[in-house]
Formats: C-alpha cells, structure tokens, sequence
C-alpha cells in the first residue's frame, strides 16, 4: 500500500516476505519528476531509462524489472504504452548513480518514483545491467508538458517583422510550453551548443550569430536551464536544471531571453518570391533513395565513383544525424535498419559506423573497412528533421472514403484572395500523383485519377484554380511543377472531372540485375518460321514483313531478373477482367509494356530495338525465408513480391533484340522498365540500366552494365546520347 505521511515523505508499505526496503522520496521529486530516454537509440521513443534526482542523472538497474514498470516509464512519457523492455544495457552503458533497482511496479503507478524498490539510490547493480524500454510511437491525447521535452512543447518565435513573413522561420525567441504558458528562457547559461540543438531539431543544419541589440522585451521566464553537449538530435536528450540565473520568475540576472538564429539547408533556403528555391552543386558524396517524402530514406554513399549502401550494424541517430546535417536538414527523427526504405543495389561500402556527431560528412566517420559482410536485407535509412515550409496547408484531399484517397484541391491567389479549387486532369498522371502524395506527407502515390465523380468534393472549389500541371514527381509542392500561369486552360472543365490520388505509405521498386545481362548475352540466327508467335507480337524489326519465310533472323539475346527491392509488391495496374490471352504462349499478359530494349550508336542515334509487347508478371525466384505469391500459370494472380525476382529467360521469346541489319560497331545497349510509370514505384531513377557493346559481325560482348543511379555523374557521362538517370519533364 502507498500513502503520503505527515512530513510530506512518500513510504511504502509492503508484505515482508517481499523483502524490500520502503522508498523514501522528497516532495520535489515526486511531484516533478525528470525521465528520459538515452543512450545508442534509434528512435525518440526508445532508449536507455534514466532519471534525473538530487541534480543528477542516473539509471535503472534490470533486476525484478517488467513490462509493467516499462509502462510506467512510457505513460510517463506521455506515450500511450510500452512494447517492449531490454536488460543488460542495450543502448549502452549510463553514467552517475543507479537511481532504481528492483522496482516492483504494477502498471498503474503514475510515476516510477511510486513503484516499490530498495529506495533512491540503494543498488547493487552495475551499469552493465541498465534497463532500456521501447514506447509506441502514439502521444497520449491531451498529454501535457512535464519537463519531458517534446518537439510539439518547443518553438521558434519570430519577433522581427523580416523574419515573420520568411518561410520557413529561422530566427526567433526559443519559448518552452509549460503548463499551458509559453515562456522564454534565460541565456545566462545558454550555450552554442544548445543551440545546434534546437536548430536541428527544427530541421535546420547549423547555427549563426544574430544581433542580440534588436531583441529587448520583458519575457516569462522558464525555471530550468538547458545543457546539450551539441550532438543530442533532440532537447529531450538535453540535461536539464534548475536555472540558477533567474532571480524571480520575470529577471533573468546578465541575461535576455535566448533567441537562436538558424541557418537553412540550401533547398530550403528562403528567397522573396517563393520561400524556396533549389540548390545547384556539385554531386554530393551522401545521398538518400526510396524515401516518400524529403528528408527520409535509404542511405548511399559515393566510392570510387559508384554509389553503395551502409550496413546498419552499430547505425544510431548520432551517425544518422550526420548524414542529415550533412544533406541540409536538421537531426534525425529516426534512423532506420534493415532495409525499412527498401534495399540497394551494387556494393556495401561502410559498416559498424562510429561518428563523434561533429563530422561534415558520414564518410568523416570511423567505420569497419575489414569486415563489410552485411547484405543489402541490413541497408541503414534515415528520416531526418525538415523545416516547416506550410506546403501542407495549401493542398487538400476532399470526398474520399479515407484520408489516404479523394480529389485534389488547392489554395491558389484568385482576384486578390486565396481560394479553394480543383487541378485540370488533362495529362494528369503518376508524376502529379506522387507529389501531391509527398506534400501531404500521405506516402507514394498508388492511383492518379482523371476523373473523380465518385468523389463528393468540396462544392464551392469546384472551379479549376490550376491547369497544365506536369511534375518530374521529385517537387515538394505542386506548386513547384510546371502549370500554367493565370492564363488557364481546362476544356474539361473540374468537378466530376477533376484530378484525384490515392496515395500508400509504400510503395515497390523494381530494379534490373546488370550482371545478369552481361553474363547472359549471346546472338542466335534463328529461321522466320520459328518466330511466328514473335512476329504476331511485333518483336522484331519491321523489315521482318518483307523478307521470305525460310530467311532468319540475327537476335541478340539476354535474360532479364527483375528485382523488387521496395516495400511493397508491385502489381500490374490493369485488372484481371482486361488482361489479354495469348494463344501461342499459353498464359494472360497484364501489362501491355512493360520493358522496353534498345541500341543506340554512340551519338545517341538508335538503331535497333527490341518490344516486349506485354508481360506476365511472376515470382520466378525469392529471397530466403520469403514464400513466391504470383504465378501466371493457370490465370493465377501476377505481380513481383518484395524481395523476389520475375525472370525472362534468354530463350524466351521477344527476350531480344532484332540486330539482322545492324551494321558492326560499337553501340550503347539499354533496357527501360516500367518506362511510362504505369505502376508507381518509390525511386524511377533505377529503372534504366545500360550496357556497352561491341559487335564484329560475328560475335557480341557486353560489357559495363549498370543501374541509373549507380555511378557519378563523371562516370555517367562517359555513355553519350543517351536518357540522363533522372525523370525528366514530360
């Protein structure tokens, strides 16, 4: 039983035979308790337990510790439940005293300091045995501050009339959430470092000084101060204490309120016109893919002029926070393991990452350069802290079932006032879709529809406020992409006919196996009266029409394996009810294109091509440990799974390319897949792969075979004349 005695003390009385010692708590600690989650973490919500007692931080030893006192922490927190705990010092070794150990906690208690244990302080254990939790990700609604510092508790005031109108703000009073009340806080003790941390946390890379002589007001002050060591990737991690500098509750002794002025990422630099405007540069060295939205996804590095992945052993937020500094965002909201944004193509080329946190680049980092034995199943990602551009209020989905699908509508300037209205479907596609998807933070797009009558929009933006939208699906407005000016034009008109999404959080990634092409490269004559089927289905050239029926034909083969390196399975877009039977090869095609193969000469010219007409789409092979779930046999179900691979054979037919009039020489070979971005994927950059080849009349070679997207740009411009690795506008 817990009671509250005269003195104010908390005790506890227990059952003898549990052997523990009653706890002892002063009033101040029981009623404003300090928790955090530190240490080598992956997540905000996740972490080695400590707590902050008598001006210090210490942990909680593991011994009698339950998913039950992981609750506590979690509710505590402000987090709706724990999901799991760890023993023996997962996230690492703590420092200080051992606050707790042996807690005997119900679930229930409102605070740890209410659990029995030996008392505060009383410990046998070492720091070998520190306890750490994992909390879901979910707030409890209404949660209210109490010193565990939170993003939503903490903001960037601007106060000077330039810096108001600037999107996003950088500069500004840092003001704390407490009890209800935003309050300043005393720079007497503030330092550079807290700084770095409270511009990263708004998703800016770095710091700069500003003229603190413009900044004169008399504040609310906060009672604690605040100590970052400068690589905390959030003011949670921050240690906290009582602010010694404030005389009363509105003084601040030597001091003013803390005002930090950040300095934005160059993509999100602001500028007069538009708040945003895009950075040219030379190439980086750190990159991210198969993100959704900007700020997140698989990290690559660049080496010897091609790009590779990091294994995420060891990987944590200090090496994450790196690499997002680095790419002109703030600290990072999560790192990422196991290829959660998809996995990689080419070589691993860093593993076991150790960074102190003040590193320009993750190649800065110490890592293991012996032992890269990691596969692309261990690929580390990011998501990163952006600034707050409010690309999220001017775009809305309306009259969906869900908040995930519905028409599109945007707030566009019209006679001087911002209105709703809707975007002119005509040449709507994926593209669109995908940036729409992206700003409002709704994932990748999975449908982009030119008509929405099932959808019962918003009557009163029915009218078209945007027309001839076309996106390269990178932008991270639609406001970005091309459209034209206040000159529209929409012959049919919105409403009904207005463009509508439906976005998923997930998305596939097809990516084309190059060794497998070069390895599987060889030419055949093979006589006409054997490429019936071929014919029917426009495989070869179109001289084929014009010659006997007992001629051949030069083909130059291959096979193809088509990896699904995504997050989700790819699935043709048409339905079974449209899919077409093919006589000859005994099976339905669902996507009418699906590859496309050609030869180019080296000045870009092509000069030959090869049309897979339409595909039945399987899972040839698989992943250990992952079950194929797509067969065409038998009007089965189609589509690639995660982590399987859909081969066409080299004496399949159509798996050529018609070469019987091609002239010897030297000649860039390339296949295209899901070259009209039917299907949404999460990155289109590696569906292009290339090829040198030489050919003497007698025998081929291909050679140099590679993704787009895989090497330098240095190196990419060795093949001329050809599609760049980016999408380009339509």
């Amino acid at each position: 039983m817990l009671r509250l005695t005269g003195d104010s003390k908390l005790s506890v009385s227990v059952n003898p035979c549990d052997r523990l010692l009653p706890v002892q708590v002063s009033p101040a600690f029981t009623l404003s308790q300090l928790l955090r989650l530190a240490g080598d973490k992956r997540k905000h919500n996740e972490g080695r337990v400590e707590v902050f007692y008598n001006g210090e931080w210490g942990t909680v030893c593991d011994d009698d510790f339950t998913i039950h006192a992981a609750q506590v922490v979690c509710r505590e927190l402000g987090y709706l439940e724990a999901i799991s705990w760890s023993p023996s010092s997962k996230y690492g070794k703590g420092e200080g005293p051992i606050w707790f150990d042996n807690l005997h906690c119900t679930g229930k208690e409102k605070t740890l300091a209410l659990c029995p244990s030996n008392g505060i302080g009383v410990s046998d254990c070492k720091h070998s045995e520190d306890v750490g939790v994992v909390c879901s990700d979910k707030r409890i609604p209404g949660f209210k501050f109490n010193l565990d510092i939170q993003v939503e508790d903490v903001r960037i005031r601007a106060i000077l009339s330039s810096y108001r109108k600037r999107i996003p703000v950088t500069e500004g009073y840092v003001e704390v959430k407490d009890g209800g009340k935003w309050k300043q806080i005393c720079n007497a003790e503030w330092t550079q470092f807290n700084s770095r941390v409270i511009c990263g946390m708004f998703g800016f890379p770095g710091e700069r000084k500003y003229n603190a002589r413009v900044y004169k007001r008399k504040p609310t002050y906060w009672e604690y101060s605040v100590n970052c060591t400068g690589n905390e990737a959030h003011l949670s991690s921050c240690k906290l204490g009582q602010a010694t500098a404030l005389k009363s509750n509105e003084t601040c002794s030597g001091g003013l309120p803390v005002v930090v002025s950040c300095v934005p990422g160059r993509a999100f630099a602001p500028t007069p016109m538009t708040g945003f405007r895009k950075a040219f540069r030379q190439e980086p060295l750190v990159r991210l893919r198969g993100g959704a939205i900007v700020g997140e996804g698989r990290v690559e590095v660049l080496k010897n002029g091609e790009w590779g992945t990091i294994c995420d052993d060891n990987w944590n937020l200090l090496s994450a926070t790196v690499v997002c500094r680095e790419l002109g965002f703030g600290t990072a909201k999560e790192a990422l393991s196991g290829g959660r944004l998809g996995q990689g193509m080419g070589p691993v080329h860093m593993n076991e990452v150790e960074c102190s946190g003040f590193e320009k680049s993750i190649t800065e980092c110490f890592f293991n350069k012996e032992a890269v034995d990691c596969s692309h199943e261990e690929d580390a990602a990011v998501r990163c802290n952006v600034p707050a551009m409010g690309f999220q209020e001017r775009l809305r989905l309306s009259g969906g079932r869900n908040p995930y699908e519905g028409r599109v509508e945007v707030l566009m300037e019209k006679n001087g006032s911002l209105v709703w209205g809707t975007v002119c479907s005509e040449g709507w596609g994926t593209m669109e879709a995908m940036v729409v998807c992206r700003q409002l933070g709704l994932g990748f797009a999975s449908n982009a529809f030119q008509e929405t009558w099932y959808w019962p929009g918003e009557v009163s933006a029915d009218a078209v406020v945007m027309s001839g939208v076309r996106c390269s699906g990178t932008e991270m407005s639609l406001s970005h992409c091309l459209h034209h000016g206040h000159h529209l034009s929409c012959s049919k008109g919105g409403g009904r006919n207005a463009a509508g999404v439906s976005c998923s959080e997930t998305a596939p990634d097809l990516v084309l196996n190059p060794q497998v092409v070069e390895q599987t490269t060889y030419m055949e004559d093979r006589p006409m009266f054997m490429l019936q089927c071929a014919y029917e289905e426009n495989c070869l050239s179109s001289t084929s029409s014009q010659v006997p029926a007992n001629s051949y034909r030069r083909l130059l083969r291959f096979s193809s394996q088509i990896h699904n390196n995504g997050q989700s399975d790819f699935r043709p877009k048409a339905g079974r009810h449209s899919w077409v039977w093919h006589d000859c090869h005994r099976h339905y095609h669902s996507m009418e294109v699906f590859t496309i193969y050609d030869l180019f000469s080296l000045n870009g010219t092509k000069v030959a091509e090869g049309h897979k007409a339409s595909f039945c789409l399987e899972d040839s092979e698989c992943d250990e440990g992952i079950e194929k779930r797509y067969e065409c046999a038998n009007f089965g179900e189609q589509g690639i799974t995660v982590g399987c691979w859909d081969t066409y054979r080299h004496d399949i037919d159509c798996q050529w390319i018609d070469i019987t009039e091609l002239k010897p020489g030297d000649y860039i070979f390339q296949i295209i897949i899901n070259p009209n971005y039917e299907v949404p994927e999460s990155d289109y950059s590696n569906n292009i792969m290339k090829c040198r080849c030489r050919y003497d009349g007698h025998r081929v070679w291909m050679y140099s075979c590679h993704n787009g997207g895989s090497l330098s740009t240095e190196t990419e411009q060795t093949f001329p004349g050809l599609l760049n690795n980016q999408v380009t506008h339509r």
